[in-house]
């Protein structure tokens, strides 16, 4: 009787310290997020998000809750300005709400450029926010507007995102045009190792993923994608084979929270819903945004489920497990999937819940700095140094 009554306590206690563990490690190292859809968030409804907003799953308060210290403001391009036209204005309009965010708000948030801007401004209780480009289709089959955003502050271009584009093959389209890159595709590549930007995998269909790991002299990164171990024969999230070769190219896979990303029946449904929802937005002819405000009133009246922080733990594990500590990171894809984010992770305020669940796992303290923060920062390092050695000649 005395070890029944004695273990509930024990128990109770041991998962206080651990949470508490947890908080402190979030806000004793640098934590940093490789995409967040915030700029497109408020290009739909403007908030302040230097306070904490009634919408949505980032502003600063909830940030440093969560100890959040840097985060990609990922410039999403939709699909449909690739025949639209204007995706460039577009991209470059996403890049001025960006920096507006810092000249609004210098108290709360600094522009980051740089592996060793995001390291100097560790620790002054402001956000370091760095940009990355959500589909290429802003290029325009033009080579020198890679250096344009290059010198925009952008420092990763996704390069395609829901449809196949002039660049390459997604994953979400089943018009292969180019099977992988396209001729200007691969110059692209080509360019973005030159100038020292990230190439971002993430989006891309199979063939397109092998054909930049065969042409690429620096190391990719999927920004936010996670492990199709999970989620069988979707082809947005990484298998293993295709991990391993990222990780042998010295790239990193920053897991990704949405619940249909990282659990295998949320998936399921997500597929069956989202079939409905483009049969009815091209049957209706619906704009992006359209469709967009469509898919949200037509998933609350069929959700699709939720999955749960330890599924995101289970993804990092399974990355671990198959290529070591070194290749694995965090990119929430935050203001970009809706509500649809697991129990425990459902906005920024969260990153302790994920540490407390690594820390279960039996991750040690350097294990979770590594993840947080680390890998990903020595891949843009190893991408701003390859740069420098081609731009030398070298």
């Amino acid at each position: 009787m005395f070890l029944i009554c004695c273990w509930q306590p024990c128990t109770l206690a041991a998962e206080a310290d651990l949470r508490m563990k947890a908080n402190e490690l979030a806000h004793k190292y640098l934590i940093i997020d490789t995409h967040q859809d915030v700029p497109y968030r408020l290009k739909k409804k403007m908030e302040d998000i230097s306070r904490r907003t009634e919408g949505g799953n980032f502003d600063y308060p909830r940030a440093r809750e969560g100890g959040l210290d840097a985060v990609f403001m990922a410039v999403y391009i939709p699909a449909e300005y690739e025949e639209k036209g204007g995706a460039f204005d577009f991209a470059n309009e996403g890049i001025d709400m960006v920096e507006g965010f810092v000249r609004n708000w210098p108290d709360k948030f600094v522009m980051a450029r740089s592996v060793a801007d995001v390291k100097g401004q560790f620790g002054d209780e402001k956000i370091s926010l760095a940009i990355g480009m959500e589909n290429g289709a802003p290029l325009e089959g033009n080579l020198a507007n890679v250096e344009h955003f290059y010198d925009r502050g952008v420092r990763y271009i996704t390069l395609t995102h829901s449809k196949s584009n002039h660049i390459c093959d997604s994953s979400f389209d089943e018009a292969r045009k180019w099977n992988g890159l396209s001729p200007f595709g691969r110059a692209v590549v080509a360019e973005m190792n030159r100038l020292g930007m990230i190439v971002d995998v993430s989006h891309v269909c199979d063939e397109t993923f092998y054909q930049i790991m065969e042409l690429s002299k620096a190391p990719a990164v999927a920004t936010h994608s996670s492990c199709r171990h999970f989620t069988p024969g979707w082809e947005r999230n990484m298998n293993d084979e295709m991990i391993k070769l990222l990780a042998e190219k010295g790239g990193v896979i920053q897991i990704t929270f949405g619940s249909m990303f990282v659990n295998g029946h949320v998936n399921e449904a997500a597929a069956k819903r989202r079939k409905q929802i483009n049969e009815y937005a091209e049957a209706n002819g619906l704009t992006a945004d359209a469709k967009d405000e469509f898919t949200k009133e037509f998933l609350k009246e069929n959700p699709i489920g939720e999955a749960d922080v330890s599924d995101v733990a289970a993804h990092i594990d399974h990355v671990v497990k198959l290529v070591g500590i070194d290749h694995v990171g965090l990119g929430s894809d935050f203001d970009g999937v809706g509500d649809h984010l697991p129990n425990g992770l459902r906005d920024v305020s969260c990153y302790p819940n994920l540490i407390g669940e690594l820390l279960r796992k039996g991750y040690s303290e350097q294990d979770i700095v590594k993840i947080c923060s680390e890998n990903f920062l020595r891949v843009w390092s190893d991408v701003a140094r390859i740069a420098g050695e081609l731009q030398s000649g070298g």
